[in-house]
């Protein structure tokens, strides 16, 4: 029961070059340029440019900044490990015209385009999301291998609130009522935003963006959109315009969609499950099956180095304070690292397919996680397991949510786990280490200076 799209393409030749971009802004009139890049939140930053200026010069400058910000727009305080550019000087953005789409929600002609940050020397800018996630793709590559994912978005629709002290609440649908109880997918429940996704859909149709299946998750008012399997970086750039997109056709609504991983108390979280296969670069094959169908000593290897590393690269997956509401126990967000077939209480499911379709999901990351980053850390768990030859434990055939945390419990244990683990040093660089670990303390720091209801409600008077 699933309310499905088929797949949208765009009748627009391959655009590679300024050439082709500009010949592609010039046929749809295209006044104005929004050059984007994702910063460590997944929060587009960049700035908005007339297309005749932009076409004139396609480099642009930002200060390098833009990626040691936190959430809440502060800035670590200098350690030892972590560093500012005293100058804060600037660095380069170079469009990836692959990514050249119109912004089908502007009032005139706009289109958009996704950049990569460098330095002044070609150097990639190691801390830029864009650029972690280009560097783990790469090492399959040296391995004759290419990565396929498949990410799966869940969010909430919810009601205007300009209030942060005030919960959140189910949005009013086209029958003039909230939603109430558990309606997993129920088509009249999303029928009750149909208008909503005509133009969610418009939209991604637009952009070209690889939308499959929409349905109704556990939680009230909330929803998953799944995106075609395809390369990461690809991936990774449909999900940072997808998550966009459904925002702002929310607000066209005047509702909000939101990505917090535990936005209302009572409800379940929203993940951002990650399907992951290898393909053989010369062959084109699945290595995770062998030619009979069976699976691969690679398969288990890949398995392998999930179990062992997701842990340690957890605060990538679950990067805020919030999302450790959803990662507790006896709840539907699995807490383990366990792996079994078709099994959804494990955090590595195996879901039932075809030999040439078999695949490992990743139930750990939460939809609040920057989608490059989340790629980028769950790849890398699998290459460690194929390159260290790393085994698997048995499949689960039971429940596994009665058992104890596999996980961090918490931002800071994440935290201290990632910067403690020296091989994603090596993988990811020590410099996005460093500064992805400060940015994340910074953010608890600005965290606990917020006094919640609960304190006000149990400590006000009683201590």
């Amino acid at each position: 029961m699933a309310k499905k799209k088929a797949s949208l393409k765009s009748d627009s030749p391959l655009i590679e070059t300024a050439a082709d971009a500009k010949a592609w802004a010039a046929a749809r009139r295209v006044t104005e340029i929004e050059c984007v890049v994702p910063d460590l939140a997944g929060v587009a930053r960049g700035k908005i440019m007339p297309a005749s200026k932009f076409f004139d010069d396609t480099t642009m400058a930002l200060p390098s900044s833009i990626f040691m910000q936190t959430i809440a727009g502060e800035y670590p305080d200098e350690t030892d490990e972590f560093r500012y550019d005293p100058t804060d000087g600037d660095i380069q953005l170079l469009p990836d015209f692959s990514t050249l789409c119109e912004v089908p929600w502007a009032t005139d002609p706009t289109a958009q385009v996704i950049h990569d940050a460098v330095y002044h020397d070609g150097r990639p800018v190691e801390i830029a999301p864009r650029q972690v996630l280009k560097r783990v793709v790469d090492l399959y590559t040296k391995r004759g291998l290419k990565p396929v994912v498949a990410p799966e978005l869940e969010f909430y629709l919810v009601k205007r609130n300009t209030d942060p002290d005030y919960p959140l609440e189910p949005p009013i649908g086209r029958s003039g009522r909230a939603e109430a109880g558990r309606r997993s997918y129920s088509i009249s429940a999303v029928n009750e935003f149909d208008a909503l996704f005509e133009d969610i859909y418009a939209f991604a149709e637009a952009q070209n963006l690889e939308v499959d299946t929409l349905i109704h998750e556990e939680g009230a008012a909330q929803m998953e959109i799944n995106l075609r399997h395809g390369d990461p970086v690809w991936l990774a750039d449909q999900v940072f315009l997808l998550k966009r997109t459904i925002r702002e056709a929310a607000l066209a609504h005047d509702i909000y969609a939101t990505f917090m991983a535990k936005p209302i108390a009572n409800e379940p979280g929203s993940a951002m499950h990650i399907h992951q296969s290898v393909l053989d670069l010369e062959t084109g094959k699945n290595i995770f099956s062998d030619d009979e169908g069976k699976p691969t000593p690679e398969f288990f290897h890949f398995i392998g180095g999930q179990q062992r590393y997701v842990p340690t690269v957890t605060c990538m997956l679950a990067p805020y304070v919030n999302s450790y509401r959803r990662l507790v126990q006896n709840s539907s967000a699995p807490v383990n690292v366990h792996w079994g077939y078709d099994n959804r209480t494990t955090g590595l499911r195996i879901p039932p397919s075809s030999a040439a379709n078999r695949r490992v999901e990743c139930r750990a990351p939460s939809s609040d996680a920057n989608p490059y980053l989340a790629l980028a850390a769950t790849l890398a768990c699998g290459y460690f397991g194929l390159d260290q030859g790393l085994n698997a434990s048995e499949p689960l055939t039971g429940a596994s949510r009665a058992d104890k945390l596999d996980l961090p419990s918490g931002l800071l244990e994440a935290v201290r786990l990632f910067e403690e683990t020296e091989e994603l040093q090596d993988v990811f660089g020590a410099r996005f280490v460093t500064t992805f670990a400060a940015v994340k303390r910074a953010e608890f720091a600005t965290f606990m200076r917020v006094i919640s209801p609960w304190e006000r409600e149990f400590l006000l008077l009683n201590v």
